[in-house]
């Protein structure tokens, strides 16, 4: 498995580029599944989870090919997609693979999806989207690990999330899609990701409404386009850029950032010392020398999202005093605690808060990743630590940072990736 070398101590300068979101992408890529066509999908980054997302839809049928002129550009082609089964091998890498579930349903009026993996954050289980379904006309069974769902044609209803759930809103985006009728779904989840699947609905030939609110109302279409759609930017890569500044007292320019899409990180920044700029387009952090603390507490958005926790633990270490960070989405999600306590931090855990102590100085260690987002806290504790910090399992950074260390050492980082 692949590892990376920090040296820490430099402080970090320059520009970043920032990719299209990866968890905007992959439900773009499930809507594909609507409609036969060739569809283009740009600002579309190369993931490890964009790259496993392709084969689901290639063993349905799909054909995905990337642009030989635009890197960034996908080109999918689900013109004869037959295949209704989504495997446990395939699915089993990540939690995505579960949106396959309500286009195949729309589409070919049957599914079986393997129950989904990915990340050991938290139980995240998939009953709001099943209920959804069900309440769209599909009739759900639970067998032997795989959800089988069955439906001549669903049908528009009104259905009340009890909890916000982004990749339940989708499906269910998605599915209603295609019903017959209108379909109104409150209690949604906000995120710009699901924005984003919206306007590509409309795109495509749906009508949607409310997109942005916690109220969507879908009006079917009786059959959908292919289409070509631009990505949004990726707003938790872009707070981790904006973290790496305020960490090791440097100053960034994230071009192609969405400003907008970080109200509550750019708030919590600018509490703990940070000079930000925001234009149309870009954000620029200056980080101090040593920040101050800040309490956090972790919500749906437009609240502080629960993948830039674990980065803003890393900059709380070395702040000034002590802060307060409490997680209320998922209920596993400290396990980078243990590891930034092998760099020197002050931490203790407190059921769902974490009460972080800030030390001047934390020392290089060898350290595992344990998951996507913690990978990134322990790669910027690394940049500010003393000598040497070995980062094992990078497999989870590649499932959601591009060439993150060539971005770092283009601004000054001294990282290498050690390939085994």
């Amino acid at each position: 498995m692949d590892k990376l070398k920090i040296e820490g101590g430099p402080t970090l300068s320059g520009t970043i580029e920032i990719s299209g979101a990866k968890n905007a992408a992959l439900p773009l890529m499930a809507a594909t599944l609507l409609a036969p066509g060739a569809y283009r999908l740009s600002r579309v980054p190369r993931l490890r989870d964009i790259h496993s997302f392709c084969n689901l839809l290639e063993h349905l049928g799909a054909t995905c090919r990337w642009d030989e002129s635009e890197a960034a550009v996908l080109h999918i082609d689900t013109t004869h997609v037959k295949g209704w089964k989504a495997p446990y091998d395939l699915v089993r890498k990540m939690r995505a693979s579960v949106l396959v579930l309500g286009p195949l349903l729309a589409r070919m009026g049957r599914a079986k999806v393997s129950l989904p993996g990915g990340c050991a954050i938290g139980a995240r289980p998939i009953d709001l989207h099943l209920k959804g379904l069900r309440a769209l006309g599909a009739e759900m069974e639970l067998r032997d690990g795989y959800v089988e769902a069955t439906a001549l044609r669903l049908s528009g209803t009104a259905y009340y999330f009890d909890v916000p759930t982004v990749t339940g809103t989708e499906n269910l985006m998605m599915a209603a899609a295609l019903a017959q009728g209108e379909t109104l779904l409150e209690n949604v989840a906000r995120e710009p990701e699901i924005v984003a699947l919206g306007k590509m609905l409309e795109a495509m030939g749906a009508t949607v409404e409310g997109l942005g609110t916690e109220t969507i109302r879908i009006q079917g279409a009786p059959e959908l386009a292919a289409v070509g759609f631009e990505n949004i930017p990726d707003r938790i890569e872009t707070g981790t850029y904006m973290v790496a500044a305020a960490i090791t007292g440097g100053d960034l320019l994230l071009e192609g950032a969405d400003p907008s899409a970080l109200d509550a990180v750019i708030v919590k920044l600018r509490e703990t010392g940070c000079s930000i700029e925001t234009g149309p387009g870009f954000i620029r952090v200056q980080g101090v020398e040593r920040p101050e603390s800040a309490d956090l507490t972790t919500l749906p958005y437009p609240g502080f999202p629960t993948d830039l926790q674990a980065q803003f633990m890393a900059l709380m270490c070395v702040a000034k005093g002590a802060s307060v960070i409490t997680e209320t989405i998922f209920e596993n999600r400290f396990m980078h605690v243990a590891e930034l306590k092998r760099l020197g931090a002050d931490i203790r855990i407190d059921g769902r808060s974490a009460v972080v102590k800030g030390v001047e100085a934390l020392k290089g260690a060898p350290l595992m990743a344990t998951d996507l987002r913690a990978s990134a806290s322990l790669v910027l504790a690394g940049l500010r630590a003393e000598g040497t910090t070995v980062v094992n399992r990078v497999y989870h950074l590649d499932r959601g940072y591009e060439a993150m260390e060539q971005k770092l050492a283009a601004v000054g980082a001294r990282i290498e990736r050690i390939r085994e």
